[in-house]
């Protein structure tokens, strides 16, 4: 059995596993106060291009919207999503159950439209009884998307010119941002991503870490007393050096991109397998998720030696499913899942 079920199926790449280990019995300081989240900061600081960017890391994405997402808003705003976006769907109403609604809009590709946004916003403000109504508080995008697909610097550009017209911070969730990143059709860098967003994550716990989301608030706009608020919502790690040394050894000699990187070539040659097996796709993403449609007995079938994602339903006898590669897919993965299709 092998699995292209997610990017989180492996534990950690050994090189962080190396450092955690190394540094295992030193006596640090607790709650991120030592001096690896400190040197991790600062590296990532340096990646990003921006020095006066706010750093503090989580544990996963779920705890990284919701509390992110929760402290920037007031009790009277919620958070425009599009209706794929992972707040959306399959968070478990996390940001609802912390009081604030998600506006959703639509998609295409996965993506939110800066004309959308506008049309909407406009639209609340031009209705005379939008006091009575929840406000647009912040925009939330995912970068890759949902569905793979990636929002070109044009796109980033025009959303965050909307936000900056209403006030509403542009939040990037980057669950997956290293691969994002690493795609051969993207023109958006980290860079970018920092200069064009208020406030966005580069996720480790799908790109090598263990666990652990690093938060990046790029405007001196972290919310007062955010690690209060982290606390509150149960998401302080007393050992905060698992996060700072997973992330310092990320951000040393580039390994985050690298294992990116990794992830991109095995995506490639996971298209090349599904199109000379002449399986349909359902979408063909620039990233590491490939989304592919099988007759439902074939689904059952190949559940038998390798594992995937149901995505939806397609038809009453198809199924959209989701292959996904990683930093720790191997090209004896792909032949095996070659000599299976």
């Amino acid at each position: 059995m092998i699995s292209f079920a997610s990017d989180y199926i492996a534990g950690a790449h050994p090189q962080v596993l190396k450092r955690l280990m190394e540094t295992n019995l030193e006596p640090l300081p607790g709650y991120g106060e030592d001096l690896y989240c400190a040197r991790a900061k600062e590296k990532i600081r340096a990646a990003c291009g921006c020095p006066q960017a706010q750093v503090e890391f989580l544990t996963g994405g779920t705890q990284t919207n919701q509390i992110v997402i929760s402290t920037l808003l007031g009790d009277h705003q919620g958070v425009v999503a599009a209706k794929t976006g992972h707040v959306s769907t399959h968070e478990a109403g996390a940001i609802e159950h912390a009081g604030h609604k998600v506006l959703e809009l639509p998609q295409a590709g996965g993506k939110l439209c800066a004309d959308t946004l506008r049309e909407f916003v406009q639209s609340f403000y031009g209705d005379e009884n939008h006091e009575h109504m929840v406000f647009p508080g912040m925009v939330y995008i995912s970068h890759p998307t949902e569905f793979g697909t990636l929002y070109t610097k044009a796109e980033l550009e025009a959303l965050a010119k909307v936000c900056r017209e209403y006030d509403m911070p542009l939040f990037l969730d980057g669950a997956r941002l290293g691969y994002g990143l690493m795609s051969g059709e993207t023109d958006v860098t980290l860079e970018d991503i920092a200069r064009t967003c208020d406030v966005f994550y580069i996720g480790g716990t799908k790109v090598g870490a263990l666990c652990g989301e690093a938060v990046v608030f790029t405007r001196n706009n972290r919310p007062a007393h955010f690690v209060n608020a982290i606390k509150k919502r149960g998401a302080l790690l007393a050992k905060g050096r698992l996060l700072g040394v997973q992330f310092d050894a990320l951000f040393t000699d580039s390994l985050y991109f690298e294992l990116s990187r990794h992830a991109m070539e095995m995506a490639q040659e996971l298209r090349a397998v599904l199109h000379e097996k002449g399986i349909e796709f359902y979408l063909e993403s620039p990233t590491n998720q490939q989304f592919v449609i099988l007759d439902d007995a074939k689904v059952e079938e190949l559940k038998k030696q390798v594992s995937f994602s149901f995505w939806e339903k397609c038809d009453a006898h198809h199924t959209v499913v989701r292959f996904c590669t990683s930093w720790s897919t191997t090209r004896e993965d792909l032949e095996f899942l070659r000599a299976v299709l």
